[in-house]
């Protein structure tokens, strides 16, 4: 390896699009790395072109016309056909660029290790970095129901084949690294968990009234604050109907966001008697203003899009949350019992509708609110975004090591069967 590793941080199965979570996770990954990396970032489409001195950005496929501006994970429904054609084109990515490469670190997404077997045949070292073992979970009723369960499982087929055959796997939760092993047949022992960091220049405390009075938010509202997708990992619903039955005064609802259920939403949220405000994607710069509007912010999974029902990736909305003193509203579920003490630093319950009427029935107050806040600052303070490169650099490392032993046992292996048939000869 040169003095410098020379990493690809692909993410095959994603647009660059800054508002997406999976978007922002790589780059402040990417930062980090940069500081002793020499870093290329490999989108499947680039939405929102990003230059940066600190690593270079390219894009896969040429995008073409409104298929770039998909958020998230690009390949998402998307035909058997296109899969194909797209596997093909990053055989031919992973023949081109390979010499520039010492390492692959791949972001899992629906063929989670196929682009990084596919530099493997031209004998780059790689590392899958994944964040969810992805399940079947709606019922197969209808023929289009059974074509896209059997699509979903001849993927996970994929995944799974090129998965066990990563030079090295990270894990973001120890939920994550077990739903793998069952779901995957991966090693354990080949599973290192690496949580996600939270970049703290960006997500940190700041003065409420200050930001209600830029946003144009009242005062003395208690304001519930959602920001992420709205897809089939996140139920706002149970709450929107929790509301028709309690609403408490002065409450109000703010949607930081977008995603295919939010026209469902949109009509659930008619003619409730609180102000509940869609404000769509934001840039990401001020997700932290309106973080800081809030006085309880939302994390309300729909834990059935799961592997056995457990939230198993790590969710970054949560600790980005925590870090601007604010406290969470999440499900008992996974690695979010690790990062929200109940009562203390956030309430947890089950993301229905009854529970949510608890709640509503008996919200804490503002100041409590604050109190919960104020210590959910402290609780994620250790995670950051330069131990998370860290640790893929030295399972990159660890690589490097065990191929230079492999080759150098292959060459003593071999001048010791030379000796030995001269001596016989």
């Amino acid at each position: 390896m040169t003095e410098r590793l020379r990493v690809c941080f692909a993410a095959p199965g994603h647009t660059l699009l800054s508002t997406a979570g999976s978007v922002r996770n790589i780059l402040s990954t990417a930062e980090a790395l940069s500081e002793s990396a020499d870093v290329t970032l490999a989108f499947r489409h680039i939405a929102e072109p990003i230059r940066s001195a600190q690593f270079r950005v390219e894009e896969i496929l040429p995008s073409e016309g409104d298929r770039a501006l998909r958020d998230d994970v690009a390949a998402r429904g998307l035909n058997p056909l296109s899969h194909f054609s797209y596997m093909s084109t990053l055989r031919d990515y992973a023949r081109r660029t390979a010499g520039a490469y010492d390492v692959v670190f791949e972001k899992g997404w629906r063929l989670s290790g196929y682009l990084s077997h596919a530099f493997a045949a031209h004998g780059v070292k790689s590392v899958l970095i994944e964040n969810d073992a992805r399940v079947w979970n709606e019922p197969v009723r209808t023929p289009r129901a059974g074509v896209k369960f059997l699509a979903h499982s001849a993927a996970q087929a994929v995944a799974g084949y090129c998965s066990r055959r990563s030079d090295a796997i990270a894990a973001e939760t120890e939920q994550l690294k077990a739903a793998l092993v069952a779901a995957r047949r991966i090693a354990p022992e080949r599973i290192t968990v690496v949580p996600l960091g939270v970049d703290h220049s960006v997500f940190h405390p700041r003065d409420m009234q200050e930001a209600r009075s830029e946003l144009g938010l009242a005062a003395d509202a208690t304001v519930l604050l959602y920001v992420g997708g709205m897809d089939q990992y996140h139920n706002l619903s149970p709450l929107l109907e929790a509301l028709r039955e309690h609403a408490p005064a002065r409450l109000e609802l703010h949607l930081v966001g977008d995603g295919e259920y939010r026209h469902r939403y949109e009509q659930l949220a008619l003619g409730l008697p609180i102000k509940i405000v869609f404000h769509g994607q934001v840039p990401h710069r001020r997700v932290p203003l309106h973080i800081a509007a809030a006085d309880v912010c939302l994390a309300p999974y729909h834990t059935s899009g799961f592997y056995q029902g457990e939230v198993a990736f790590s969710t970054l909305k949560i600790p980005e949350y925590m870090a601007c003193e604010r406290p969470v509203i999440s499900v008992p579920s996974g690695n979010i019992r690790a990062l929200i003490t109940d009562g203390v630093t956030g309430l947890l319950f089950n993301n229905d509708v009854a529970a949510w009427s608890a709640c509503l029935a008996r919200m804490p107050s503002r100041e409590r609110l604050a109190a919960m806040g104020r210590l959910a600052g402290p609780a994620v303070e250790h995670l950051n975004w330069k131990a998370t490169a860290g640790k893929y650099l030295d399972l990159a490392t660890s690589i490097d090591r065990t191929a230079r032993a492999r080759a150098q046992g292959d060459i003593l292996g071999a001048g010791s069967g030379e000796h030995r048939n001269k001596e016989s000869a």
